[in-house]
């Protein structure tokens, strides 16, 4: 993987730009404090944190789903969402239906609107499972449902929380690395959270979040090793 930058080369424009965002539910409980970050285009990046580290309200204020109470926000549009539970957001009888869903607004014709939905299910391989009822799906083929309704809408960003959480190991490492060739082969860009170090194997770069504050930023595995230090204190 591209571990970022090399010298020389020209750094792509930030897909994601945060500059000094605080949030907290009270006064008494500051979720995150003075967070600065960027997330360049066409790359993917992974939030790194201990549980309450503030990685799932980081990822909820990027996607408006939250209100900061100072700091600055930029990131291309459109956005697409993808939950640690993917049953919190397929709300559709089956794939096909589910994908296209998020199509509404667009006010697309019918011919549009199937191609989206078969151009995104192609690229999460699963063209074959349109007529598929979302019951009779595993959990990973759910959350690459989740995710092709984001490509279907045209995301540019992809937020994901956690999407590995529910499933076994086979399948969290099969879904991490079809995000990575979605991010290299379509250009997107994606953050995911996690705090499996396994994960990190596949990404262009990390933050790591500890206490609402960023900490540290950069080598995924530089950042492995020092979240593993946080862990032991």
């Amino acid at each position: 993987m591209n571990q970022g930058t090399k010298q020389g080369e020209a750094k792509a424009n930030p897909a994601i730009k945060v500059e000094n965002l605080t949030f907290s539910w009270s006064q008494s409980a500051t979720l995150i404090e003075s967070c600065s970050l960027e997330v360049p285009q066409g790359e993917f990046w992974m939030l790194l944190g201990t549980n309450g580290s503030g990685k799932s309200t980081l990822l909820r204020l990027l996607a408006r789903m939250l209100i900061p109470e100072r700091g600055n926000i930029e990131i291309i549009s459109p956005v697409g969402f993808v939950f640690q539970n993917p049953d919190h957001q397929l709300v559709m009888p089956t794939v096909g239906a589910d994908v296209a869903f998020g199509l509404v607004a667009e006010k697309l014709s019918p011919v549009e609107v199937r191609m989206r939905v078969r151009e995104a299910l192609a690229a999460v391989n699963l063209s074959d499972l349109e007529r598929r009822p979302i019951y009779a799906l595993s959990g990973g083929q759910k959350q690459r449902i989740a995710i092709a309704g984001a490509l279907a809408r045209h995301s540019q960003v992809l937020l994901l929380d956690e999407p590995t959480a529910l499933l076994d190991p086979d399948t969290q490492l099969e879904l991490v690395a079809q995000v990575q060739s979605l991010v290299k082969n379509r250009n997107i860009t994606a953050l995911w959270v996690t705090h499996r170090l396994d994960e990190l194997n596949y990404c262009d770069g990390a933050f790591l979040l500890e206490k609402g504050k960023l900490v540290d930023r950069g080598n995924p595995q530089r950042l492995r090793n020092r979240f593993l230090q946080i862990e032991e204190l």
